[in-house]
């Protein structure tokens, strides 16, 4: 099956963004070839840009604090397993603290590092960062392969404790699924809201299915539109049989 996720709000679109960046920052960050550890080099300057604004931290913090409260009033439910409790209230309580810790604005060290500053400047202008442009940027690269990790490591370390903060936060939402088997008749398919909100949406389809979900979503109905992926030589355009697919709604 593929899974295709729908952010319905802003805030859920951010932490699927962070999400996504911190997974390809430790993609390219455990590859050994200097132009890896550059790919990394440059999410982490999107990491940065898009953690920054000012009331991330603060949504998390809140959010953790919500979801512990929520699931400390589980405790002596039959049907909950203890063990499984307290091992996630142990990660929030851990994350939580560790956001605490971390005061300014984020990622503050980057910013006051001018040698890191002016490579993130230099690689908005294409082909920016060729040995000419950046010396003294070409000299690092050649570093032997556990000194740039070292200094992956240094750099991204205080930025840890907000992708931790995201990931609980996403592990819940998606932990909370309602899942229901429906049909796209000629690939359409629309479902009243009835006035309730939800945070997230996913469709899931059989891997072979040639064709892509298309969503929209308010609180007064959901629309689903299977079509053909976009190519070079035609435009997208909708599914004309009956799609089997599975809508999943998420709430934290």
């Amino acid at each position: 099956m593929i899974t295709y996720e729908f952010p319905v709000n802003e805030r859920i679109r951010t932490l699927l963004r962070l999400e996504d960046l911190y997974d390809r920052m430790a993609y390219f960050a455990g590859r050994e070839h200097a132009l890896d550890h550059h790919a990394a080099l440059m999410v982490m300057f999107e990491i940065m840009e898009v953690a920054s604004r000012a009331d991330l931290k603060s949504d998390l913090l809140q959010e953790l604090e919500r979801q512990r409260q929520t699931l400390e009033a589980l405790r002596d439910n039959p049907q909950i397993s203890e063990e499984a409790l307290d091992m996630v209230l142990s990660d929030i309580e851990h994350t939580h603290a560790r956001l605490l810790e971390n005061t300014g604005k984020f990622a503050q060290h980057l910013r006051e590092n001018e040698w890191l500053m002016s490579i993130k400047q230099r690689s908005g202008i294409p082909g920016g960062v060729c040995e000419f442009d950046l010396p003294s940027y070409h000299y690092w690269q050649q570093q032997p392969l556990a000194q740039r990790r070292t200094a992956l490591t240094q750099w991204l370390g205080p930025m840890m404790p907000i992708k931790e903060g995201v990931d609980i936060v996403l592990r819940i939402l998606r932990n909370s699924a309602k899942s229901f088997p429906l049909v796209a008749r000629t690939g359409a398919f629309q479902q009243m809201s009835g006035g309730k909100t939800v945070q997230l949406l996913t469709v899931s389809v059989v891997e072979d299915l040639p064709y892509v979900p298309e969503l929209s979503a308010n609180k007064y109905a959901i629309n689903v539109r299977f079509v053909t992926p976009a190519s070079q030589s035609e435009r997208p355009r909708q599914c004309e049989l009956d799609v089997d697919f599975t809508l999943s709604f998420c709430n934290l």
